[in-house]
């Protein structure tokens, strides 16, 4: 017989019953996906502890989490209220929506697991954001409408035998101090979960599947989701570490720069130009979601971008840059890091990225003002946290002033107003240090949904769509050059225009390659001559051409290559979604997936057909990249070395005098 608590706290048994079942439930989930035949058990009777130890406390703070909304409606229900039909009724039928959620997500971890062999992770978060593919495959896949009602029965029975006391109990009295003590032990209890509970504690053994089967599906979905991270290991094909590591440093090594740590695993390396720097200010525009596509320099004939396609003519102009992913997060994450595409969730938006080797932070090194600019709110997607961690000053909409904005929507002020208060940063940066130059990233906004602009400066009207917005921009960008050229500094300034990511490029969880593509334009009519550059690129690449360009020396720990002086028998590209990771080169593309699938494509010259191929060598390049990416993320080898302890500054220094 369920125990509940005695006195004036019954009207709280509900919750406790809702928990009790949840609880049971995942402990008997926890049992049988023990019991699977593709779990070989091979542990004593410690580990088994473990497993059910750590599984009851995530299990139990799961339900919490849970039943915390019940709690609420209980102790917030007058009495009057509380003691009729309807009411009680309801109570009655929300412990079996506990009941039969229990049930379903039961299910669904059983399920995810015979996909995955392990407990809900990133996966099942991306899952909600390709929902058309995911429950178009569910539904092929699975008889769903028969699972869902075949799973009433047992949450029937399970509710059964405690309706009448739910019934009973959520009628009872409650006064204002025994409501207001419940409210606080369970704001408490989550509280103290929250702080001082992580699901790291489940991983008390060297077997993954003894720590899956320790943890708790619901607890671990929300941990995937606040992490947002993928485990490359775990889910993804690896070569021993080593042979990654070696592989990388060799092929970084190969396209430019000495290795600070021979025979080590770091990647470090002295980037010498041989000439003297040029401490030109850098303005590098990433424009929302601008796809190659739109631009009448790539065949477009609508006309929309009449200032970008002068730009091609006037720029050194990279022809066949592929950006990273399908999110701004990870432009930004390839413009700033240089650093191929972990699986799951950007760098941007994963805690521990503060400190890491950064565009900013080398501009930052050289005695630049770096700044961030983004006319949205930059807590959207961590982006002020992100950059002001890494080497940066980040500007977003509360610095600029409301009386200069003629539109705004919920992601940003119109590109005209963000641009004429970069001008102002720069003229004010400029000021407060004389001869200091300034590096100013800047992410515009006004491309994307609902497409609105001021008036009367295209002769598309304002949000009636796509095109409307991309001719937009493209005014914007080219009234900011013309208001850039009154300024003094215009000629010692080198503007970097490109694209975050393509439009198109959302559909789907495979990857549309061409869908990838996106422009990039250097321009500074007294620096960099005109001319356009056909070879592969990655979005990765651009910093650190950007600083070949400036004829920079540098201790570079960057994956990406000065595509101006690196072999262009290397030349390859980084592309990727949540999951999938693709890995181009020549005519050739290896895609990387879960259950440590991999998969190699010759491509179309368009990129928009592919047929299956063997190349076991390239397969192997592209897994040594992104494993070795993801190891240099996650055991802090891409931190700064400017920010490292003093021991570890000491040997980089007497590695580069040697």
């Amino acid at each position: 017989m369920l125990n509940v608590p005695a006195g004036r706290t019954l009207r709280f048994a509900p919750a406790l019953a809702a928990a009790s079942v949840i609880v049971a439930v995942s402990c008997l989930t926890r049992v049988f996906l023990a019991l699977r035949p593709d779990v070989a058990v091979t542990w004593g009777f410690a580990d088994w502890l473990g497993i059910f130890g750590f599984g009851l406390l995530f299990d139990a703070v799961a339900a919490l989490y849970l039943v915390t909304p019940l709690v609420l409606w209980l102790a917030l229900a007058p009495d009057r209220i509380a003691r009729r039909r309807l009411y009680r009724a309801s109570i009655v039928l929300a412990v079996f929506a506990f009941a039969y959620g229990a049930l379903f997500l039961a299910v669904a971890e059983w399920l995810f697991w015979d996909e995955f062999f392990s407990r809900f992770n990133f996966i099942a978060v991306d899952y909600l954001i390709y929902t058309t593919e995911v429950l178009g495959n569910i539904r092929q896949s699975y008889p769903v409408g028969t699972i869902l009602l075949a799973l009433l029965l047992p949450a029937a029975a399970i509710t059964a035998p405690l309706a009448r006391r739910v019934w009973r109990w959520s009628g009872e009295p409650l006064g204002w101090r025994p409501a207001l003590l419940a409210l606080l032990a369970c704001s408490g209890a989550v509280a103290a979960t929250l702080a001082f509970l992580s699901v790291d504690v489940k991983n008390f053994s060297a077997e993954d599947a003894a720590n899956d089967l320790a943890g708790n599906g619901v607890y671990e979905f929300f941990a995937a989701n606040y992490r947002n991270e993928l485990s490359y290991d775990r889910h993804y094909a690896t070569l021993p570490l080593a042979e990654a590591v070696a592989k990388v440093r060799a092929a970084l090594e190969e396209d430019g720069g000495r290795l600070l740590s021979p025979g080590g695993e770091g990647f470090e390396r002295k980037v010498s130009s041989g000439k003297p720097e040029r401490r030109l200010n850098v303005v590098l525009i990433s424009v929302e979601s601008l796809g190659a596509e739109f631009l009448g320099a790539y065949g477009d004939p609508r006309g929309l971008t009449p200032n970008l396609d002068r730009l091609s003519r006037e720029s050194l102009w990279f022809a066949k840059v592929f950006a990273t992913g399908n999110r701004t997060v990870r432009g930004m994450e390839a413009l700033a890091l240089a650093l191929p595409p972990p699986p799951g969730q950007s760098i941007v938006r994963r805690p521990n990225n503060e400190g890491l080797f950064s565009l900013g932070s080398v501009f930052a090194g050289k005695g630049y003002a770096s700044l961030f600019a983004y006319g949205g709110y930059g807590y959207f997607d961590n982006m002020n946290a992100f950059f002001e961690a890494n080497g940066y000053r980040a500007i977003d909409r509360r610095s600029i002033p409301s009386d200069r904005i003629e539109v705004e929507t919920i992601w940003g002020v119109a590109d005209e107003h963000l641009f004429d208060h970069v001008l102002e940063e720069i003229d004010r940066e400029r000021s407060a240090r004389p001869g200091h130059p300034v590096f100013a990233h800047v992410m515009t906004t006004s491309n994307h949904r609902p497409y609105v602009y001021p008036s009367g400066r295209i002769d598309i009207p304002s949000g009636t769509g796509r095109d409307g917005a991309v001719k937009y921009s493209d005014y914007a960008i080219g009234r900011f050059i013309e208001q850039a050229r009154a300024r003094p500094w215009f000629d010692d300034t080198v503007f970097v225009i490109v694209a975050d990511h393509g439009v198109n490029a959302r559909s789907g969880m495979q990857i549309p390659v061409d869908k990838y593509l996106i422009p990039l334009f250097v321009y500074a009519p007294k620096h960099v001559a005109p001319r356009r550059i056909d070879r592969l690129m990655s979005q990765i690449d651009i910093a650190p051409t950007l600083l070949g360009l400036l004829d920079f020396s540098y201790t570079s720990k960057f994956f990406g290559r000065d595509i101006l002086h690196a072999p262009p028998e290397s030349d390859r590209a980084f592309v990727a979604n949540y999951q999938t990771l693709g890995y181009l080169k020549g005519d050739r593309m290896v895609v990387l997936q879960p259950k440590k699938k991999v998969e190699v494509y010759r491509m179309s010259e368009d990129m928009t057909h592919r047929e299956p191929a063997q190349d076991p060598a390239l397969a192997r390049e592209a897994i040594s990249f992104y494993q070795t990416a993801s190891y240099a993320f996650r055991s802090g080898l891409y931190r700064d070395v400017a920010q490292a302890p003093p021991e570890r500054r000491a040997r980089t220094a007497a590695a580069e005098r040697g």
